[in-house]
């Protein structure tokens, strides 16, 4: 009889002896089918959001004969004049408006990430009886819609002798419950007690630990308290509605929407609504675009890491 041998190869590299080689195996392809899904629906959410924007952007080149009666999304010719066209209506009341606009949301928004700040700040690292209490109350404000605030706010000015007037719009959006809400979460995050307690040690006072310590590591979270805060009052249309008579202290969706209800009546001035309303966008977008450079992802940068 002729021996048989047979030749054993090593297992190779990373496996277990004794184990079977061979191709590995296929992912399931029904995941791949699943992740169809969710994109699809962030897709359409996208299309959904941007359909309104791309047709702002067209419309807003055409004239007032084209505008009509042209296909929808076929750009026309007449952009320039537009833009002429509002700056001349009514002695460039648009811009103006532009200007009532960048003033209570710029000014508004400052002040109201500084109250933020401040509060955030407070509520995080202090321990005081009734903390929780306040920081619930001014969670519930976060789920109040404005529209029940703003009829009491005009009463509340029309009794101080101040509606009608800058302040009317301006005072109200100071304190921002969802501010707050952001602040007092992110200085949580971001300012360890550690910190604290070492600036207190080296002899500083509670407003310059808050200043030159807590302040620079909850910058970031304030950028956004800031940006959020910015949108909202730029986008407001109900306050300034309820508080404002004089037409030379509308923002500019009240101009806007007083040329949209004279529209009516006047269909040439469709054109002016429609190109404001894109000019009205550009501050926003230049906004975002210069303040994302100050996000951070990490909540501890700069800070200790325990």
């Amino acid at each position: 009889m002729t021996a048989v041998t047979t030749r054993r190869t090593a297992p190779a590299a990373g496996t277990t002896p004794g184990t079977a080689q061979g191709p590995p195996r296929r992912a399931p392809r029904d995941g791949r089918r699943i992740a169809w899904v969710p994109t699809m629906a962030l897709l359409i959410g996208a299309a959904y959001c941007l359909l309104p924007v791309a047709w702002i952007v067209v419309a807003a080149t055409k004239s007032g004969r084209e505008l009509f009666s042209t296909f929808t999304f076929l750009p026309g010719t007449g952009f320039t004049a537009n833009i002429a066209d509002l700056s001349a209506y009514r002695d460039g009341v648009y811009w103006r408006w532009m200007l009532n606009s960048l003033f209570y949301a710029g000014f508004g928004a400052l002040l109201s990430t500084a109250v933020s700040a401040l509060s955030g700040y407070a509520l995080a690292v202090y321990r005081f009886r009734g903390r929780e209490t306040i920081f619930n109350v001014l969670l519930a404000g976060v789920l109040m819609p404005p529209v029940i605030l703003a009829v009491p706010q005009y009463l509340l000015m029309a009794k101080a002798d101040m509606a009608d007037s800058y302040l009317s719009v301006l005072l109200p959006l100071i304190l921002s419950p969802y501010g707050v809400y952001l602040a007092r979460i992110y200085a949580a995050a971001s300012v360890p007690a550690d910190v604290v307690e070492a600036g207190r040690m080296d002899g500083g006072g509670e407003w310059r630990i808050f200043r030159s310590v807590a302040l620079p590591m909850m910058l970031p979270g304030l950028v956004t308290v800031f940006l959020f805060q910015f949108v909202a009052v730029w986008n407001n249309f109900l306050l300034p509605y309820i508080m404002l008579g004089d037409d030379q202290k509308f923002p500019v969706t009240l101009g806007l929407y007083t040329l949209l209800q004279q529209g009516s009546n006047t269909p040439a001035l469709y054109t002016l609504v429609i190109t404001g309303a894109l000019l009205a966008v550009v501050p926003l977008i230049a906004l975002f675009l210069v303040i994302q450079r100050f996000w951070s992802l990490d909540l501890l940068s700069g800070a200790v890491k325990s």
